[in-house]
């Protein structure tokens, strides 16, 4: 891979066409489903939806629902699927019958499938799901995996205490490990020891140096007669049936060196512990900075989920901590290595594998996932790694419009994820949800001051082959009626009428009360002139998707993010 991959479509057609055989090292993958609805809702025959805030979750709305689509696909899959794959859709069919839950086997088995296929022999998955549907998921991995390749059931607890009145609180998310074949990358990651467990075992605090430490033996079991069996002063191990035995790998003073020797160096370096006792056996002392901690367990506890104030939050429903993501990144692929994440959603894993120097391949069906994931890395990279260039130049980024025909069959495909694509174009956040939006598609945000006061400019997408005036007037209505709306621009595959132009001319002009720069209220322009470079006059925006701290308004004002 001579640069990382993002791709904006369906996961299955992008792993058959994009990805080849035996090449990806790790895959991590979070599959939306809305187990949020009544559970009996989702295996009822003929289950109903519910509202969910997740626009990926959204975007699998129909997919996961039993449809004729659904039908065709699980029948293409029993005769064309590996024997034991086949053989437990099949299974599931006869145990739940056509619902909501079997229609999210049928369309997660095949890409079980591909992801298998493009693993190296050396490679894992990691699959993140909750008790749901984990145990469905776990025999499907079995089926295509094969049983012996599971590795860990891993339980990490995702939220506080939950209140449920007739049943345990439901508070974690199961992720199941399966590696490719019985050789696989493995490096021993360790937990950070927990404040209890390091005043219970490491109690002592040296007086010189503040630092808080235990104490372990400077001798091991049985008697010898070389170096290690002699006293040191005045000390002699062979009279407890014991003999000197120092650490390893605490000074890079004692390697090579004798016992002896090595406990001087030691001794020199403040490493023992003499007791005010004569004759007393010294200790080493093992301090708590320079403790690896525990060794990772399958029980994670330690890594919080997001809360509505954190740092990294982006306000995407399912987005998971960076942390997790580095654990396992780290955990079962090395340095060059590459990850693949098929449900990207708002690129919490690709964020997680460039911190770590892991190339990715990242894919979601939703353009809001890939726009975002965008802007998440510029937003953290630009400025600290890429320097002399933009990390959108190593990402090669393919199924985005580049051009007026492309941007016209996604129109005709998707009108919603058409509308999403547009408003980026101006650098402004399209709708999480395809909902009543008074013509408003999308939302940019600039700095009225340096206290941090934002303006807002109102994006509406027209797709259609014709712009009647209606678009810019009922656009002037709902920029007049938005108390912080400033600015309107209006987007459309075609080019204005006359009557577009003039509603445009008699909008009115916005003064920016610090900077004095004037724009027109309303402005108009084409996807052709958009993907030529050009577009409407706009004050510098706030990069989309991110909290706008003052740091941000501060870059926004000295024009770092510009369009």
């Amino acid at each position: 891979m001579e640069k990382n991959e993002l791709y904006f479509g369906d996961n299955l057609d992008v792993l058959k066409k994009y990805v080849k055989d035996e090449s990806v090292d790790l895959v991590y993958l979070d599959p939306p489903f809305n187990s949020n609805r009544n559970y009996s809702v989702i295996f009822n025959r003929n289950g109903g939806t519910a509202a969910d805030d997740s626009a990926q979750i959204e975007a699998f709305e129909d997919t996961w629902h039993w449809t004729p689509v659904t039908e065709e696909q699980y029948g293409d899959f029993v005769a064309t699927a590996p024997g034991r794959a086949a053989d437990a859709i099949s299974a599931f069919r006869g145990l739940l019958g056509t619902n909501d839950a079997m229609a999210y086997l049928v369309n997660m088995a095949p890409r079980l499938v591909e992801l298998h296929r493009s693993l190296k022999s050396t490679g894992s998955l990691y699959l993140h799901c909750d008790p749901t549907m984990s145990h469905y998921l776990k025999l499907l991995l079995d089926a295509v995996f094969g049983p012996e390749n599971f590795r860990s059931e891993i339980i990490w607890k995702r939220s506080s205490a939950h209140n449920s009145a007739k049943r345990w609180g439901p508070v974690h998310d199961v992720i199941l490990f399966y590696s490719k074949g019985k050789k696989f990358t493995w490096n021993p990651i360790y937990q950070p020891l927990s404040e209890e467990y390091a005043e219970a075992w490491y109690p002592a605090v040296e007086a010189e140096s503040g630092r808080r430490f235990t104490l372990g033996d400077l001798t091991a079991a049985g008697t010898r007669t070389g170096d290690s069996g002699k006293p040191w002063r005045g000390i002699d191990p062979t009279t407890r049936g014991r003999h000197w035995a120092v650490p390893r790998g605490v000074s890079a003073k004692t390697e090579g060196l004798a016992t002896q020797d090595a406990l001087d160096v030691l001794d020199a370096e403040g490493r023992i512990f003499w007791r005010k006792k004569q004759d007393s056996m010294p200790r080493f002392k093992r301090y708590l900075d320079e403790a690896k901690g525990i060794p990772a367990q399958d029980v994670i506890s330690d890594i919080a989920p997001l809360t509505s104030n954190a740092a990294e939050r982006l306000g995407y429903p399912t987005q998971k901590p960076l942390a997790l993501l580095e654990r396992i990144i780290a955990a079962s692929s090395n340095e060059g290595d590459v990850v693949l994440d098929p449900f990207c959603g708002c690129g919490t894993t690709v964020d997680a594998a460039q911190r770590l120097n892991r190339k990715w391949i990242g894919i979601d069906v939703t353009y809001i996932s890939v726009d975002l994931i965008l802007k998440r890395l510029q937003h953290t990279y630009d400025d600290e790694v890429y320097k002399d260039s933009s990390i959108i130049d190593t990402i090669e980024v393919t199924g985005i419009p580049s051009d007026v025909a492309s941007a016209q069959r996604l129109f005709e495909k998707s009108p919603f994820e058409f509308e999403r694509w547009a408003v980026s174009l101006v650098g402004a956040e399209p709708n999480q949800k395809q909902v009543g939006d008074r013509g408003i598609d999308g939302i940019a945000r600039f700095p009225v001051d340096v206290k941090g006061k934002l303006g807002k400019i109102i994006v509406s997408v027209k797709g259609g082959k014709t712009v009647p005036p209606t678009f810019a007037r009922d656009l002037a209505g709902t920029v007049q009626a938005q108390t912080d709306a400033a600015m309107g621009v209006l987007i459309t595959m075609a080019p204005a009428s006359r009557g577009v132009r003039d509603a445009v001319d008699n909008g009115g002009i916005y003064t920016h009360p610090t900077t004095r720069q004037t724009f027109p209220v309303l402005q108009h322009t084409t996807i052709a002139e958009l993907l030529a470079g050009s577009g409407p006059n706009l004050p510098t925006r706030i990069r989309p998707y991110m909290p706008a701290t003052k740091l941000q308004v501060k870059e926004a004002t000295e024009t770092l993010f510009t369009f």
